[in-house]
């Protein structure tokens, strides 16, 4: 009997078998995972094994070939490399924008208003409660050969027989600067949520260190402000640019024969050529050529974290 007990006993004191943590969190992002697993890498398998098929005519081939992709480096995909590089270009140019016009606003935001910040950020989202289309064509109304721009300069005698120009400005629409200024205004707003976020988690206490130790306000920032708020700049440089390479509806609208993208090259491939395959193609590379200067930027930027921080 005692024997027994004692055994009973033995089993009570063991520690129950309890679940590992990640399974309970596994549990947590199922649906998320799902969702994503389904929405996004199903199909981006399918761009990935359709770029690797053959068209003829009308139907698609489960033939498996090189020649989708061998095409971009031979002397008839120039035009194709030439649209990556352009893209990329434009891209950076319209992210650099947006981030020097957002980073004023954020600091504002974060360090300049006391109540009802609320309110601003909700200001900052009207421009989402009208079509992305519709932004596009209030900037084609706004560069237009009878724009309100041009029309403007002819009220002011800017424009006119006796004028500094005897024509309207014809360089405003249809050009790769007029993609990149309604890109850097379409997207202002991603950048920023972000990069308010950031400076809004800084510890004023550090503010006032600096500010003790005898720097001034413009070496304060560059020394406390901006480091610290480098996670949300980074994030705001990357939900831009991401994004904007690949753009079409922006340049099919505004950007004319000399400012279309590769996004427009791709849409044609499988809209109007009837090619999937290369289209597929074109934009697995366009992925590959993001991620390699996606990585190259955050690998630049953490060698310079780690150099300041060694100094």
């Amino acid at each position: 009997m005692t024997a027994i007990s004692e055994a009973a006993s033995d089993q009570y004191d063991q520690p129950a078998t309890r679940r590992p943590e990640w399974v309970d969190g596994l549990w947590l992002i199922a649906p998320t995972l799902a969702i994503v697993v389904g929405m996004m890498l199903v199909p981006l398998l399918a761009i990935i094994i359709v770029s690797f098929w053959t068209q003829t005519g009308f139907d698609l081939e489960a033939t498996w070939t090189l020649e989708n992709y061998a095409l971009l480096f031979q002397p008839e995909g120039k035009l194709y490399r030439i649209l990556i590089v352009k893209s990329l270009w434009v891209s950076l140019v319209a992210t650099t924008a947006v981030v020097v016009l957002a980073y004023p606003m954020a600091y504002f935001m974060a360090f300049r208003i006391q109540r009802g910040k609320l309110i601003w950020i909700i200001l900052l989202t009207v421009p989402f409660w009208t079509s992305y289309l519709l932004r596009v064509f209030a900037w084609k109304v706004i560069l237009g050969f009878n724009g309100v721009i041009n029309s403007g300069l002819k009220a002011v005698g800017i424009i006119g027989p006796d004028g500094l120009f005897e024509k309207p400005l014809e360089f405003l629409l249809y050009n790769p600067a007029s993609v990149t200024i309604t890109l850097a205004h379409a997207w202002a707003a991603y950048a920023v949520l972000p990069i308010y976020v950031s400076l809004e988690k800084i510890d004023r206490s550090y503010l006032e260190a600096a500010t003790d130790l005898g720097d001034s306000k413009w070496k304060r920032f560059w020394r406390v402000t901006f480091p610290l708020s480098l996670p949300g700049t980074i994030a705001a440089i990357l939900l831009v640019f991401i994004p904007t390479v690949g753009d079409y509806i922006t340049p099919t609208l505004v950007g004319g024969p000399s400012g279309i993208m590769i996004g427009n090259s791709i849409a044609n491939q499988f809209i109007k050529s009837n090619n999937a395959p290369l289209g597929a193609a074109l934009s697995c590379v366009m992925m590959l050529a993001i991620t390699v200067a996606v990585c190259l930027f955050l690998m630049a930027i953490g060698k310079k974290r780690l150099k300041g921080a060694d100094i």
